[in-house]
């Protein structure tokens, strides 16, 4: 155990006098009947957030407007998860009760806590507000369309954006608006220009993300999106466009992503698509994306760590829903995609497998690795496989990310040994890392071998993630 780590975490969270008490930073705090025929030698030593500069990862934080989670009850864990920006929605409804009356207290008390802890608030336009009687005030409703409340979205959005110009950078638009018959694409555009204009009227420098769409293919949508910011010559206004995009299997999203991606670059060489917002369940849910199917905490931790590892081997931002379950009042449904369980009442329970398996990611993936472009290997597997190549910008040191993709994440642990070649390999001391479970083995000499420049290697995989890297990127716990 690492005492100054343990030490340390117990002291960022008695400084508040809250503790979580059922989070667990042993080297054991996953259990898993994965059988690894290699020697373990630890487990991947968690990092705080402010031990990582940058990463390409958003934890989710949202629905806090409409008081289907509890920012309180779970803000603690944040820090120590290791994802330094969260998404929030900006709450229009909760904020203005009455016309022209703004209470800033839920939002601040969010905001601020996460500047002091070094998290970096992302904030979302959303939603409608039923005191002017148009614009939906939940998932799925109409942006707003008569003029007294264009007028009153007009002055929220001025109000808030001269709130927090000094701790806001990131700002996003309507969230996922195609989810609604009425928000035609033509229309989306018009209103992200009008709120963006706004927004850069008042931080010049502001960072916004445009058409938030709840659709990872719909190439149609997003190209009549762009052709009016084109017309528009706003264009510029904007620096990423945000899809979401949720599969049964999270790698049968790229094929979509592709062809949004191609339709983007009609448009422009600038822009960065940017994945919003994705996650599954971690039990069978009746509602709410991946729906009525019998997910588990082990096929959720899966799938959300193929998910962030998916999209940053493709090099898009990639944001995990969400940090806790939400429980949706409106329809008595509890949306059990949060890393930490919760119940109707709100309450943070206890950190689920995903929380862990995330933190893992989180931990070893900063901004301190970048992704080879150039990477060439050979694989014999018998199962699709993914495969990406990372190489510390220091060392120059390398780290390999393996999992099979073919189907949507199981609850087994049944492994296939896979030959790799890696050309042009930088490793001193590989280990084999599973991040499911954050454990770290020592690969034998009979199972890797180097050929001048080159590496083979033959390891096993699952359908989750695992690396091969050299040993100087782990930051290990040892095995006791």
């Amino acid at each position: 155990m690492n005492k100054l780590f343990l030490t340390t975490v117990i002291f960022l969270f008695t400084i508040n006098n809250v503790f979580p008490q059922f989070i667990d930073i042993s080297e054991n705090r996953v259990k898993t009947y994965l059988d690894i025929p290699f020697e373990r030698i630890g487990a991947i030593n968690p990092k705080h957030v402010s031990e990582i500069e940058a990463s390409n990862w958003t934890i989710g934080c949202e629905v806090l407007d409409r008081d289907y989670a509890s920012f309180d009850s779970y803000k603690e864990y944040l820090p120590v998860l290791g994802i330094k920006k969260i998404r929030l929605q900006g709450g229009w409804a909760r904020t203005e009760k009455q016309k022209g009356i703004y209470d800033w207290t839920w939002l601040d008390h969010i905001i601020d806590y996460a500047l002091a802890n070094g998290l970096k608030p992302w904030l979302q336009t959303s939603y409608g507000n039923p005191v002017y009687n148009s614009g939906g005030m939940d998932l799925g409703g109409s942006i707003p369309i008569t003029e007294e409340a264009l007028k009153g979205w007009d002055s929220w959005v001025e109000a808030m954006v001269t709130r927090y110009k000094n701790k806001v950078t990131e700002w996003e638009m309507w969230n996922e608006p195609d989810g609604h018959k009425e928000n035609t694409p033509e229309r989306v555009a018009e209103f992200n220009i009008r709120t963006s204009e706004i927004i850069k009227r008042i931080q010049p420098h502001a960072e916004i993300a445009g058409l938030v769409m709840a659709s990872g293919s719909n190439v149609n949508y997003m190209d009549r999106y762009m052709k009016v910011l084109s017309e528009r010559n706003k264009l510029g206004l904007f620096k990423w466009i945000v899809y979401h995009g949720y599969t049964m299997n999270p790698d049968d999203n790229y094929k979509g992503q592709t062809k949004l991606d191609s339709v983007l670059r009609i448009y422009s060489s600038e822009l960065k698509l940017r994945q919003g917002e994705n996650g599954a369940p971690s039990a069978y849910c009746p509602g709410f994306a991946l729906s009525k199917y019998n997910w588990t905490e082990i096929s959720q931790a899966k799938w959300d760590a193929r998910r962030m590892l998916g999209d940053l081997g493709r090099d898009i931002e990639s944001s995990v829903f969400c940090i806790i379950d939400m429980y949706y009042k409106s329809n008595k449904i509890l949306n059990v995609k949060g890393l930490i369980q919760s119940d109707i009442t709100l309450k943070a329970l206890r950190p689920k497998i995903a929380f862990y398996t995330v933190q893992n990611i989180a931990s070893v993936f900063d901004n301190k690795l970048e992704r080879m472009a150039d990477f060439k290997y050979k694989v014999e597997a018998t199962e699709s496989i993914s495969v990406f190549g990372y190489c510390n910008k220091t060392s120059g040191k390398q780290l390999v990310t393996l999992w099979l993709d073919g189907n949507i994440p199981n609850n087994t642990f049944e492994t296939q040994m896979v030959e790799l070649t890696i050309e042009n390999g930088n490793f001193k001391k590989p280990v084999w890392v599973d991040l499911f479970s954050g454990r770290i083995y020592e690969i034998p000499k009979a199972n890797w071998v180097r050929n001048g420049t080159n590496y083979e290697f033959k390891i096993p995989v699952y359908d989750s993630p695992v690396l091969i890297a050299d040993q100087s990127l782990m930051v290990i716990e040892k095995n006791k």
